[in-house]
């Protein structure tokens, strides 16, 4: 049996995870299904508890949460969680209804209005480019050492 080129075997694209943090079942699928429409893997969660359970057991480029769910700060609490992971994953809060007042005072990004999905697309594109950037820059300080 004749052995293959590691060029001409196929490569097998790693799709970003994404954790998708939302207590609205309709909003939570909803913005699911767009994800994964646009080619991200994406694992959803119901409550901050449960999104702190997933971090802790698999990794993501991308976490997503929703700023108030089962407490008004549930949200800050799963990116808080998410930031003192060591996989670093980016991190966004997400409202889903443009009714809502923006987070005040947050510099992290907030993402509006899913409803316009090429603009939503293009701004998780840009903060996991980001975070692929600074680990990047992260593991080549680490090499000069």
């Amino acid at each position: 049996m004749a052995k293959t080129a590691n060029y001409l075997r196929p490569q097998i694209l790693q799709m970003a995870r994404v954790l998708l943090v939302d207590d609205d079942p309709a909003a939570r699928l909803t913005l699911q299904t767009i994800l994964e429409a646009g080619g991200y893997r994406v694992e959803a969660a119901a409550s901050a508890a449960e999104a702190v359970d997933k971090m802790d057991t698999h990794q993501y480029e991308l976490v997503l949460s929703d700023v108030q769910m089962e407490s008004p700060e549930a949200g800050y609490k799963v990116l808080a969680h998410a930031r003192m992971m060591n996989y670093k994953p980016a991190t966004a809060f997400i409202q889903t209804y443009s009714s809502q007042e923006p987070v005040k005072g947050e510099t992290r990004p907030v993402l509006v209005e899913p409803e316009n999905v090429p603009d939503l697309l293009s701004k998780i594109a840009g903060l996991i480019s980001l975070r692929a950037t600074r680990k990047v820059e992260r593991e080549l300080k680490l090499a000069e050492r």
